[in-house]
């Protein structure tokens, strides 16, 4: 199970950026846009994060 929660955290990031860069391309709300690049970056670093040594304690 070590291997896996990082793994959704990364395609959960890379499912934000896409969102995030959807939203940008339909004009909306910058704010809107801001928020899910954000949880996009913060779930790239928490997977990154869990995958360095002792990162899963």
């Amino acid at each position: 199970m070590g291997g896996v929660l990082p793994t959704l955290l990364l395609i959960l990031a890379g499912v934000l950026v896409g969102g995030a860069w959807s939203l940008h391309r339909q004009g909306a709300p910058k704010g809107a846009v801001v928020v899910t690049a954000l949880l996009a970056v913060l779930a790239t670093v928490g997977g990154v994060l869990w995958l360095l040594p002792g990162g899963d304690a």
